[in-house]
């Protein structure tokens, strides 16, 4: 089973390495490793994705909290979420060939982003199996593909906001308990205000 983890961690240099090697010690793989800065000062966000079963996956999350410089960790495989990646494709292209790659990369919703005269570099976001199906086609036709590039899977929950959003966005943390407020009908609608 696929576990997506996001994980919170410092910014400073030897992070990286000491998450891969929790992988390597617990022998997972890691399909998809990205990594970025967060909306946090200081914090970078990880999405891992790994092939393990549903207790591997508890024990991954619980390692990853161990680590000294892990700060947050949500494992949001089975949660509603977004999920994209984004692809480079070079593909090798004639004055005959490029009318038809330009018509696939409409198709697939993709753009052309650099132009040579032997070929040409096609950017494409989505999901696996779009960027997937469009490499299949690409190499189905008279086409080449030379050279591929892939971001790894970036991914979000759906409308939920981890602690440190919501701390960043200024609102309170909806699982610490609140006084009791009036009742929502006598309460003015402001989700203008916060747009």
């Amino acid at each position: 089973m696929l576990h997506t983890f996001v994980a919170y961690v410092e910014d400073k240099p030897g992070v990286l390495t000491r998450v891969a090697s929790l992988f390597r010690r617990l022998n997972i793989n890691i399909i998809s490793l990205t990594v970025g800065h967060s909306e946090r000062s200081g914090i970078s966000r990880m999405t891992i994705v790994a092939e393990a079963s549903d207790q591997a996956g508890h024990r991954i999350a619980a390692s990853l909290y161990k680590l000294e410089d892990v700060v947050e960790v949500d494992d949001i495989g089975r949660t509603p979420s977004v999920t994209r990646e984004l692809a480079l494709i070079k593909v090798a292209a004639t004055a005959s060939s490029r009318s038809h790659i330009f018509e696939l990369a409409e198709v697939f919703r993709a753009r052309i982003v650099d132009l040579a005269p032997e070929s040409l570099m096609i950017e494409i976001t989505g999901v696996e199996s779009k960027i997937e199906g469009l490499i299949q086609v690409l190499n189905e036709a008279e086409n080449r593909v030379i050279e591929v590039c892939r971001s790894g899977k970036m991914t979000m929950r759906r409308g939920h906001h981890t602690k440190g959003v919501l701390r960043a966005m200024g609102a309170t943390d909806p699982e610490s308990p609140q006084p009791p407020g009036p009742p929502l009908e006598n309460t003015p609608d402001n989700f203008a205000d916060n747009i």
